[in-house]
C-alpha cells in the first residue's frame, strides 16, 4: 500500500541519518559575516535587509538554475521575492533540490496553473462577511491582520493576498472584523493570521489583543506565524512578556524540514514556551522537501525537543502554479504509517487536506478499521496484526461472544 512503511518488510530508516537531521545547528553568517551582533540580532535590520530581487539572489546564489532564474524575473507578477539574511543562510547553494530553497525561491513553474488549482483554494473569499475576517466553522474565525511576511512561501495558499504583488489590494477594517465578532456570540476562537501578526510592534498587536480579549465569549486567541522560523530575532523577552497578559493565548508555528529547526529557532521558541504559551506546529506536506519517512519523523521528534506539538501535516493546497511543489495523497500516508507506532504519540500530527473551495480541513489517516458488523468491529495496528473489538451494532454491550473471523482475507491484506 506504501513505500515508506516500515511494516512493509522495508528497512527502517537509518538511525544516522536521522540523527543527523535532529542535531541542532546554528545558522552561519554567511555573506553577512562582517555585521556586527547587535545588527544582525535585529529583526528589523533582517528585515530592511531582506533577500528581494533577481540581481541580490544571483550575486548571493551564482548556481541559479535557469529555472530559477526565469521564475525570479516573473515573481513579483504573483508573489514576491522576500528572504531573511537569516534564513537565507540555510540554503545549500550547491543543491538545486535543497528543501529550504525550494520553498523560499521562485521557479518558473509557478506561471503554469493546471485546470483545477485555484487563486483561493480554500474558499475564504467566499466565506467573508467583513473584510479580512474569514467564518467558515461554527464557532471560530480566521482574522487577517497583514498581507506580509518576513520571507514568502512559494507554495502560499494565499499568494493571491500575500505581498499584494498579484494586486489583490488588501485591506483590514479591525473595527469592522473586531465588531463582527462582538455581534456573533458563537464566536470562541479567534485565529489570527496573515500574512504574519508578529511582523507588527509590539505595541500595535497588544492593542489588538486586548481589544479581543475584552470581548467575553472570546475564549481565547491564537497566533499562526512563521516568524520563530523564518525570523527567530523577532522572539524578543519583550515580546514574549506582552503576550504573557493574553493567556489563554496560543502559538501555531510552520515548520516543514529539520534543517529550520536550528539553536537559533530553539531558544526562541524556548522563550514562549516559558512564558506560558503551547506551541504546535503545521507543516505542509512538500515534494523533495519533507515527503519522505526519515525526514519527517526527523522533524516531529525535533519539534518537541524544542517543545512544540506537531499539531497538522497538510496535503499542499490546490494553489496555482503549485504542481510542482505537490506531493501525492499516497505519499502522505505512508509517512503516516510509518510514523504512528513507530514513535510516541505525541509526535505524530494528524494529516488533513483542506477540502478544495471551502468545505475545511478532513482528516485522513490509513486504514486502520477493517470492518463493522453486527457484533465487533475489526481492527488492525501499526504491525499489521488482526483485533477485534466486540460491540453490537448499535453500541449496546454483547451478552455472548462474537463467532468467529468470518473475513479471512483480512489477515492476507494485514501481512
Amino acid at each position: 500500500m506504501n513505500e515508506n512503511s516500515p511494516s512493509n518488510g522495508e528497512e527502517p530508516p537509518s538511525c544516522g541519518a536521522l540523527d543527523s537531521l535532529k542535531t541542532f545547528k546554528s545558522a552561519s553568517r554567511g555573506f553577512w559575516s562582517d555585521v556586527p551582533d547587535a545588527d544582525w540580532n535585529n529583526w528589523r535590520w533582517q528585515l530592511k535587509h531582506r533577500v528581494t530581487s533577481l540581481e541580490q539572489l544571483q550575486r548571493l546564489m551564482p548556481s541559479l538554475t535557469p529555472e530559477e532564474y526565469a521564475g525570479t524575473r516573473l515573481a513579483n507578477t504573483k508573489l514576491a521575492l522576500a528572504i531573511t539574511p537569516y534564513f537565507f543562510n540555510l540554503i545549500d547553494p550547491a543543491d538545486e533540490n535543497c528543501p529550504i530553497r525550494r520553498q523560499v525561491v521562485p521557479r518558473l513553474e509557478e506561471t503554469r496553473s493546471a485546470p483545477w488549482e485555484m487563486s483561493d483554494p480554500c474558499g475564504e473569499d467566499s466565506h467573508s462577511p467583513v473584510p479580512g475576517l474569514v467564518h467558515r466553522y461554527p464557532d471560530r474565525v480566521l482574522f487577517l491582520v497583514t498581507d506580509r511576511c518576513a520571507a514568502y512561501c512559494r507554495y502560499c495558499t494565499r499568494s493571491r493576498l500575500v505581498s499584494n504583488a498579484a494586486g489583490y489590494d488588501f485591506h483590514p477594517e479591525f473595527d469592522r472584523q473586531i465588531q463582527y465578532i462582538r455581534e456573533h456570540p458563537e464566536v470562541r476562537d479567534v485565529l489570527l493570521s496573515g500574512g504574519d501578526p508578529l511582523l507588527f510592534s509590539d505595541e500595535k498587536l497588544e492593542h489588538l489583543l486586548a481589544q479581543l480579549r475584552a470581548i467575553p465569549h472570546v475564549e481565547f486567541v491564537r497566533i499562526g506565524t512563521r516568524i520563530p522560523i523564518f525570523l527567530p530575532q523577532r522572539i524578543t523577552p519583550e515580546l514574549c512578556a506582552m503576550l504573557q497578559q493574553f493567556h489563554p493565548l496560543l502559538i501555531s508555528i510552520h515548520s516543514n524540514h529539520p534543517r529550520e529547526l536550528t539553536t537559533e529557532a530553539r531558544d526562541a521558541l524556548g522563550r514562549l514556551a516559558d512564558a506560558g504559551v503551547p506551541l504546535g506546529n503545521q507543516s505542509v506536506l512538500l515534494r523533495h522537501v519533507n515527503d519522505d519517512l526519515t525526514v519527517m519523523k526527523a522533524l516531529v521528534q525535533k519539534l518537541l525537543l524544542c517543545r512544540v506539538k506537531p499539531y497538522y501535516i497538510y496535503q499542499c493546497d490546490l494553489i496555482s502554479g503549485s504542481a510542482h511543489l505537490r506531493a501525492s495523497v499516497r505519499r502522505g500516508l505512508g509517512i503516516m504509517e510509518g510514523l504512528r507506532g513507530h514513535t510516541t504519540g505525541y509526535a505524530v500530527p494528524q494529516y488533513v487536506i483542506d477540502a478544495p473551495g471551502g468545505g475545511g480541513k478532513v482528516p485522513i489517516n490509513p486504514d486502520y478499521l477493517l470492518s463493522r458488523n453486527a457484533d465487533r468491529v475489526v481492527i488492525r495496528n501499526f504491525e499489521g496484526r488482526i483485533f477485534e473489538y466486540p460491540e453490537a451494532a448499535d453500541g449496546s454491550p454483547l451478552e455472548s461472544p462474537p463467532g468467529e473471523i468470518e473475513e479471512p482475507e483480512l489477515l492476507e491484506t494485514a501481512t
